[in-house]
């Protein structure tokens, strides 16, 4: 935390007044004693030559002492605080500054692995201070499951819905094992992802989709600058890049719109570890890894989890470095600072006048 001052000249101000003040009183002062020098001086010392007077006298004096000097300390206390004394709190603009869009891929061959990336965003919910999120789904049309929210106990409770019903078609046995009202559930969740014929899993086209959850993002329209855009953007697009069927846009010209807009796209390899090193793999990582995101596969033995922690750290830590700081004002150790000068100096004049 940095010390800092939002009105430095109110301080200013109020120590001229302050000073105009004492210059008043003594002005006043000295012309009192120039007025008196011609009349009879009464001395007491005499009377103070006593042991007990002399104490008594001598005590009196450092009271009086005091009392100026605690005066003095609160009189520039309070310059202090009309200076609205603040400190530099990064804290509070890193809070609500990162807006997060789930974009998965629910073709047959991706279902799987959607399910590991839901239910580990669902865990990493739960430290999430203000940034937003939104799940959108996609085949060969999309179909937004929830807008983008800070609404975390909505959110935990879509993402537990969606996790329970994928967990259901995990594999052929799952499907075949699968009762009619738990086949009619995840129909109905699926509703509105398929609705174009001879098409599966139109990658671009659900990305595009997906950015458009995100502000500042408009079909057609003119690039956003980066002073317009307030909240950082990142997409986490889960797929297996296996396309079937004629996109409008394809995964290169939707991450050039992304792209033209600040938004970050990281790019998860959600198929089978065999297929990680073939064509749609590789030109997936390339197209990702060329617009700046992470693209990441279980290759090295981490489980889908560890992958989709290690993209949002890596965000995390990007929107660290980007955090723009703010002044919060920060009054508290200077007004109990206040009082205490204040309630000492009432206690001393208080004993002066006994």
């Amino acid at each position: 935390m940095t010390l800092a001052w939002l009105w430095p000249w109110a301080a200013v101000a109020l120590l001229v007044a302050a000073v105009a003040l004492v210059v008043v009183i003594v002005a006043v002062s000295v012309r009192r004693h120039r007025h008196d020098e011609g009349l009879r001086v009464f001395s007491l010392d005499d009377d103070l030559e006593t042991e007990h007077a002399s104490k008594l006298f001598h005590q009196w004096r450092l009271l009086n002492r005091g009392a100026v000097a605690l005066l003095t300390v609160a009189l520039l206390l309070a310059v202090a605080l009309s200076a609205r004394p603040a400190q530099v709190d990064a804290d509070s603009e890193r809070a609500s500054s990162r807006d997060i869009v789930l974009c998965l891929d629910v073709s047959g061959s991706a279902l799987p692995y959607d399910r590991q990336v839901i239910g580990t965003y669902r865990d990493l919910v739960r430290s999430f201070e203000g940034e937003r999120i939104g799940l959108s789904i996609f085949n060969s049309t999309s179909r937004t499951v929830f807008p983008l929210t800070d609404d975390y106990e909505l959110v935990t409770a879509q993402l537990d819905e969606a996790e329970r019903l994928l967990r259901g078609v995990q594999s052929q046995d799952d499907i075949e094992a699968m009762s009619d009202e738990d086949y009619q559930r995840i129909s109905d969740w699926l509703d509105g992802t398929q609705n174009r014929t001879n098409a599966t899993s139109l990658i671009g086209d659900g990305l595009v989709s997906c950015a458009a959850m995100l502000p500042g993002f408009a079909y057609g329209s003119a690039p956003q600058t980066d002073g317009e855009r307030n909240r950082a953007a990142s997409i986490v697009l889960a797929t297996d890049n296996v396309v079937s069927g004629d996109p409008t846009y394809t995964l290169g010209e939707a991450l050039d719109l992304t792209a033209a807009v600040g938004i970050g796209v990281d790019g998860l390899y959600s198929g089978p570890r065999e297929s990680e090193d073939g064509a749609e793999s590789s030109d997936m990582r390339t197209l990702v890894e060329s617009h700046g995101g992470v693209f990441l596969t279980q290759s090295s033995g981490d489980s889908i989890d560890d992958l989709v922690r290690r993209i949002d750290e890596r965000r995390s830590d990007e929107q660290d470095e980007q955090t723009r700081s703010a002044l919060v004002d920060a009054p508290g150790w200077w007004t109990l600072a206040l009082a205490i000068a204040a309630g000492a100096w009432l206690v001393v004049s208080w004993r002066l006048r006994r």
